[in-house]
């Protein structure tokens, strides 16, 4: 399985290609041969998923009932537009206007590995979806990463 993590500082260029950063691009896993899924994400981000994890996802959202009128307006929104996109040599890939348009892409692009996927941000909007407060993101990582059960503990 592919581990994507950091921060990287990208720029479009003219023709909405943007360079996926080397050591992005050295975690693929080789079996997916440079080909990836591009995806709306559900904040106001791009989404770029390997197609060996992509197929897991997949796999998940197609196993949902189709009669279940929830389930498949779930589906219709999760699937719409989704990009299957292959590394040119450069390691470049374009991004469809309609999905730049999504996340509010201009010229400078914020990618951040999140562990089995990349995300693409227009750098504003990212700073906005970061935790400001210290205390916030201490609690939140004892809520959800913490195994101690002593006192005080949110288990």
């Amino acid at each position: 399985m592919a581990l994507f993590s950091s921060e990287y500082e990208c720029k479009l260029d003219a023709k909405g290609r943007l360079v996926l950063p080397a050591r992005l691009k050295s975690a693929l896993p080789e079996i997916d041969q440079g080909r990836l899924m591009l995806l709306r994400g559900f904040e106001p981000c791009l989404v770029l998923y390997p197609m060996s994890s992509w197929r897991t996802i997949l796999e998940q959202v197609a196993s949902l009932n189709e009669f279940n009128e929830q389930y498949r307006h779930f589906q219709r929104n999760f699937l719409r537009g989704n990009t299957e996109i292959e590394l040119d040599s450069a390691g470049r890939f374009i991004i469809p206007k309609s999905m730049a348009g999504h996340a509010g892409l201009q010229k400078e692009v914020i990618v951040v590995g999140m562990g089995n996927r990349m995300e693409l941000w227009d750098e504003k909007k990212y700073q906005d979806a970061l935790i400001k407060d210290s205390k916030e993101f201490s609690r939140l990582a004892q809520q959800f990463l913490s195994h101690d059960s002593g006192p005080g503990s949110l288990s």
